[in-house]
């Protein structure tokens, strides 16, 4: 992953096979899948890896409940296929999540199901308790065979405000299924592009670049740290960039050959909320619940805090989304009538977050009724320049079959087999993942001089991978950092090993220091110091890194350096050994 490298070898031959444009997780996917095939691909990124749609989804893993509705059978089923795979590939960043849905009606929405389903236009109604347990019972049908999780259960209304009192008294029964959460969806992202790399000098990956057609019929690479420009000759380009796919289709095709818009993206909103009364309230589950206007939210413990979301409203640039005031008051009063006795403060809101998802266009009025689906299209270039294969849709649980079907078109367009299937390839830390994590956990303290403690939150961070890790801290001296959780070697490690390039890529993406709450001013700048000297960057660019930061957060999270310095006051205890002793 040494840019260096890859741009000198660019510089040497033009030619790849294939080059992708877009490090979400969709590209990453079609990247990895095309490059353990032997295939020299390319992968590029405009900006980090994993930092637009795929760093702004709502931490589920999940078949789709609601998308029935539509009667996207085929989707619900293969996603929850592609749950249940992630359950087993990526044990350690992905988990079941006991999901309950407090109901308040009980024949409400079966008209407005039926005619949903056939397609006839009407507003979503409120669901009731026979709309929902047709829907968990087919749910529960399309798990069968592998019967990883429980079958979903039924509780009248005492029993569920028995269990949970805070919920609107309104309530008249809930459902509990069990579907799936991920806890660090970009660093999935970071070991898919690591594990497409490990196949072979054919495969190549760049974050800050992009791809534009020259005007004959060939196309540029620039790379946007130095500004330097290379030809660039791919035989096919697949377009993974989400929400930009129309955009990118602008700098790729001539006027001739671009299609009608392929995307119609909605923006989802969520909210972090440092709360322990809601937090403990909600005893380990999801509640999945409707909002007065029939929009679906959710809310369940995320990382010691609350995620709560989320919002669905049309965009036409997906480049300047982010949550907006009114947004927070529609999540903030949805939280407010499902739990009537729980009050959020301002100052408990820690951190937020918006992305698109990247959906088919559509001229549908109500955006809960966009088909979630996932397809490919073909477009062939009328200069003779190379074809360009558009991924279409997609939601993060269906990444891997997503890229195992854009990889099988490619490779056909291209003349080629498939040698290697993913579908129960491990993915990075959950490779050799343990039965019993409590004594390998011991052994990897052991081994690298560890404390318990510290060698377990190493594993929750990175799985198996976290021996490299250890590793690699063990191999040096150590020091301590304002967070306690964190120390130098560490951030080392990642600064030289996850092609990051700027503040926000460390703190939003390789950890989860911003998006838990845990970041204070005083952290952010020790990251940055170590960040800088790595980088040999001058006085002046680091000032501009660090400004360039604080705006970021100020802007599309919702944190001031204000708050980030008040954090200064909790995160106050500096750890007193090394990580080397714990």
């Amino acid at each position: 992953m040494n840019r260096t490298e890859t741009l000198h070898g660019l510089r040497q031959s033009p030619k790849v096979d294939v080059c992708v444009l877009g490090g979400g997780i969709n590209g990453l996917s079609v990247f990895r899948e095309l490059a353990l095939q032997g295939v020299n691909v390319l992968l590029v990124e405009k900006a980090d890896y994993c930092s637009g749609a795929s760093a702004a989804l709502s931490r589920m893993v999940h078949g789709g409940l609601r998308y029935l509705e539509n009667g996207e059978f085929s989707l619900v089923k293969e996603s929850l296929v592609e749950r249940d795979r992630l359950l087993r590939n990526a044990p350690h960043y992905v988990a079941p999540l006991p999901t309950t849905v407090p109901i308040f009606d009980t024949f409400s929405g079966l008209a407005n199901g039926i005619v949903r389903f056939l397609g006839l236009t009407r507003r979503p109604s409120r669901r009731g308790a026979v709309a929902i347990k047709a829907g968990l019972g087919i749910y529960d049908f399309l798990t069968r065979k592998r019967a990883l999780m429980p079958k979903h259960q039924f509780r009248g209304r005492k029993a569920t405000l028995g269990k949970w009192p805070a919920l609107n008294p309104a309530v008249r029964n809930s459902a509990t299924y069990y579907d799936a959460w991920v806890s660090h969806p970009e660093r999935i992202g970071i070991e898919l592009l690591q594990d497409g790399l490990s196949a072979g000098p054919t495969a190549k990956a760049l974050n800050y670049a992009t791809v534009e057609e020259d005007g004959q019929g060939g196309f540029n690479l620039r790379d946007g740290l130095c500004g330097e420009t290379l030809p660039l000759r791919p035989r096919l380009i697949v377009n993974a960039t989400g929400g930009w796919i129309d955009i990118a289709n602008g700098t790729l095709l001539p006027p001739e050959s671009r299609p009608a818009p392929l995307m119609g993206g909605t923006k989802g909103s969520h909210l972090i909320v440092d709360n322990a009364v809601l937090r403990d309230m909600l005893d380990g589950h999801m509640i999945y619940y409707e909002n007065e206007d029939g929009r679906i939210c959710i809310l369940f413990p995320y990382l010691g805090k609350v995620l709560v979301g989320s919002t669905d409203i049309r965009v036409d640039d997906p480049g300047t989304v982010r949550c907006e005031a009114e947004e927070r008051d529609y999540i903030l009063q949805s939280l407010a009538f499902v739990l009537p006795g729980i009050e959020i403060r301002p100052e408990e809101i820690v951190f937020q977050f918006a992305g698109v998802r990247p959906l088919p266009a559509s001229n549908d009025s109500f955006t809960g009724r966009i088909p979630r689906d996932h397809f490919c299209t073909v477009l062939e270039n009328g200069k003779s320049g190379p074809p360009v294969l558009c991924m279409i849709g997609g939601k993060w649980t269906t990444f891997r079959s997503f890229g195992e079907l854009a990889a099988d078109m490619a490779l056909e367009r291209l003349g080629l087999t498939r040698k290697v299937e993913t579908a129960d390839r491990m993915i990075g830390g959950g490779r050799a993942f343990p039965a019993d994590p409590v004594a390998w956990i011991r052994d990897l303290a052991v081994t690298a001089g560890l404390s318990v403690e510290r060698a377990t939150v190493l594993f929750q961070r990175y799985g198996t991978d976290s021996r490299s890790v250890a590793a690699f801290i063990a191999a040096g001296p150590d020091h301590a950092l304002p967070h306690a959780g964190y120390s130098t070697r560490e951030l080392l490690f990642l600064i030289r090993t996850e092609a990051l390039e700027h503040l926000d890529d460390l703190l939003l993406r390789r950890t989860a220091l911003a998006i838990s709450g845990e970041l204070s001013l005083a952290m952010a700048e020790a990251a940055l110091d170590l960040l800088a000297a790595e980088k040999g960057w001058s006085a002046m660019r680091t000032a501009e890194e660090r400004g360039r930061f604080l705006t970021l957060m100020q802007e599309r999270h919702g944190v001031s350096e204000k708050t980030l310095s008040v954090r200064n006051e909790h995160r106050s205890e500096i750890c007193e050994t090394t990580a080397r002793s714990g």
